[in-house]
This record gives C-alpha cells, structure tokens and sequence, in this order.
C-alpha cells in the first residue's frame, strides 16, 4: 500500500451540512486513537492484506485530524514513515523519497481556530508537509448557520502560522451554491482566498444529505436550497476566476498552482490501491473494496481485542471496474482512454460531444467544464447501456 488514509472521527460539533462519520468529544481520546491505528496497522500485516511497500502518501482527514495533540500527529506520521514502511533514503529537504523519486506527502486536514504557530511548527517537525484549511466561508453569517467554529478572520492566521512554520503546500476549502437566505457573496470568497496565496484550492456545492441538520431544516421549511441555475454560475465562476489566477482545474472540485496537485486524492481517481485505517474509512486493493465499523467505541474496542474491525466489503466485477474507472476519469483533466471506453460506448455520448460537454483530444476523450456539471447524467447514460447489454 503506498496510500493511506487515516480517519480521525473526532470533532467538536457537527457542522449543519456534515454527514460525515463523526464523535462530538469535549475531550479528545488522543493516546487511544494512536494506540487502535498501530494495532489495525499490525493487523493488516498480519493479515497479508497489506504489503511492505514505501510509501508515497499519508492522509489524516475526518472529522478533524487538528483536534489531536500536534505531539500525537507525529507520532502517528513517524510511525507509518519509519523502518519498512517508507523503505527509502532521505532527500535534501528532510523527507523521505519514494522508490519513485519523490518526497512522500503528509496531508492534514485541519480547521483555521486550530492552526497557532506552535501547532504549525510541531507538525512541520512531525513530517507533515501539507495543510487543508477548512475555510469553507469568510462571511460570520454563513460560518454560524454551518456551525462551524472558527471565525472569518482566522483562515487568514491560520496561513499566515502555516507560512512562518515552513509550509510551501497549503490548500483551502470553500463552499458554493449556498441557500439564497443566507446572501452568499461566493465571488467576494473566492477573492479572499486568492488573497491568502493558497497552493491549493478545494471547492465544493453544498450538497443535502439525509439525516443532516440542513435535511431537516428544509424538510421543515426553515430554508430552500440553492437553485441548479445558481449552482452551475458558481461552479463556471470559480473555473474561470481561478484558471485565470494560474490555477489547473484539475479535477472537477480542485484546483492547484503548478507542481501543487493532491498526489494522495488522485490516486483514487486514478484506481491505485490505497489502505483506510480508523473508523469507517474504507480501502480499495485488487478489485475488492472494504470499510471498517464507524462508531469510534465499537472500533477501538475491536482492535484491542486484536481483531479486525472491517464491517463489510464487496468484490467489484469486471463491468464495474470499468465503468468506475471511466466515471472517475471523467472527473478529471485527463478523462478517459478512448479505448478504454470502447466504440460503441463513445458511440452513445456523441450528442454530449456536440453539446459541448465533451471533447476528444488525440487518443483521450475528457468532460469540459460545463461537462462536469452533467457528469452524473453522462455516466449513468453508459450505466444504463451497460445494464441492458
């Protein structure tokens, strides 16, 4: 496995749009998460489900990897870069190259009230060489209705610790096509995170989950969700404004200045195997996709009894890896093969060519902008086929 992802379900409370596996704790059980991934880690190599390979990336998502101890991130890095488990020597900036000649990236999520200079310098120390800001809003009034906790002014000190601490790969999340009630101004956001010099951005619709404070709020009639005319003018919006900052929208929700893609995200559009080690994370290797229990007490009770805590899994058929294999190209700048499609299948999306939402280059056939918006559509165009053939 050179990609790994580590869930830390941990957080202070639920942001209303979340439907993310989550535990809201005043007090984090940081010893006990390092202790239950070492012990899932050791039982994965047991196991013979995870092979000694060097590592290309780590991933600490949630939840909110920030709440822990920046002492315990670097346990944690240290642990899954050390002896085997990042077989390579160091390079001239202090991390470890790959059998492919790179440095391995260390990505955390983290929330802007989290991120103080000590934190930053800690973690750099630690290993970790890219931050996820979640900023998602710089107004106060969409920070509140979100429930998030941090402020509008403290993504700005957030970068500004990550830059003194020696962070060159930082990366920001917004969140577009809000309710109207709200008087989103997502133009005035984009423009403050261009003004904090990001490497990276990440931008997301608001999407209704079942079982969300949001799904209730307008299931009740509290508020009305954002139109799809709204939703696709600042989907193209964003296209356009950070394209022209020397940003390569690369994939359908990301953006990157050169050199600054996320290596550990396209490994999942690109179908490489990757290992999901906490509560509900899920992994992918040889066709068979697994994911672990999601409450965090059920989980950390498993694994010290030293059994799996894997909840289920499924075998993925032929048929289904290739249509997820060109659904996931599809999302990003690259596309698909068009041989890899097949001609008949290229065949079926000729109107969605003429339309514009498609466009073949050479041996490759790749969503445009406005393409991506009816991705969804595209692809279950070809499930559909591929059902009734």
């Amino acid at each position: 496995m050179r990609h790994v992802y580590l869930h830390v379900p941990f957080c202070r409370r639920r942001c209303s749009y979340c439907d993310f596996s989550i535990a809201v704790r005043r007090a984090i059980p940081a010893p006990q998460y390092v202790e239950a991934i070492k012990r899932e880690r050791d039982l994965l190599f047991a196991s013979g489900e995870w092979d000694e390979e060097p590592l290309e990336t780590l991933y600490l998502g949630g939840g909110t990897p920030s709440l822990l101890p920046p002492e315990a991130i670097a346990e944690l890095v240290g642990f899954f870069m050390s002896g085997a488990r990042a077989r390579a020597p160091r390079s001239y900036n202090g991390q470890r190259k790959t059998g492919r000649g790179r440095g391995v990236e260390v990505t955390i999520e983290a929330n802007p009230d989290d991120v103080t200079p000590p934190v930053a310098a800690t973690w750099r120390a630690g290993g970790v060489n890219r931050v996820s800001v979640g900023v998602q809003s710089f107004s106060p009034a969409v920070l509140r209705w979100m429930h998030r906790t941090h402020g509008a002014g403290q993504a700005a000190k957030a970068v500004r610790a990550l830059r003194r601490a020696g962070f060159d790969n930082v990366s920001l999340d917004l969140i577009f096509a809000l309710p109207d009630a709200l008087r989103p101004n997502f133009r005035r956001d984009l423009e403050k995170a261009l003004a904090l010099e990001p490497d990276h951005l990440s931008v997301y619709g608001l999407s209704v989950e079942p079982r969300t404070p949001l799904a209730r709020w307008i299931s009740a009639g509290a508020i009305a969700p954002s139109g799809d005319e709204r939703y696709a003018d600042e989907f193209l919006l964003a296209h356009d404004r950070l394209t022209d900052a020397g940003f390569e929208h690369y994939e359908v929700s990301n953006y990157a200045r050169p050199g600054r893609r996320s290596r550990h995200n396209a490994a999942y559009w690109t179908g490489e195997p990757y290992a999901g080690l906490g509560p509900a994370a899920h992994g992918f290797a040889g066709g068979i996709r697994r994911w672990n229990m999601a409450p965090w007490a059920a989980y950390e009770r498993t694994v010290h009894q030293g059994k799996s805590p894997e909840a289920g899994r499924e075998t993925l058929s032929e048929e289904e890896r290739s249509l997820e294999r060109i659904y996931l190209g599809l999302r990003t700048r690259a596309g698909v093969l068009r041989s890899d499609l097949g001609a008949e299948a290229e065949a079926l999306l000729e109107d969605a060519v003429s339309a514009g939402l498609l466009a073949r280059g050479g041996r490759r056939i790749r969503a445009t902008p406005k393409g991506w918006l009816a991705l969804d559509a595209i692809v279950g165009r070809l499930t559909t086929w591929a059902a009734s053939g």
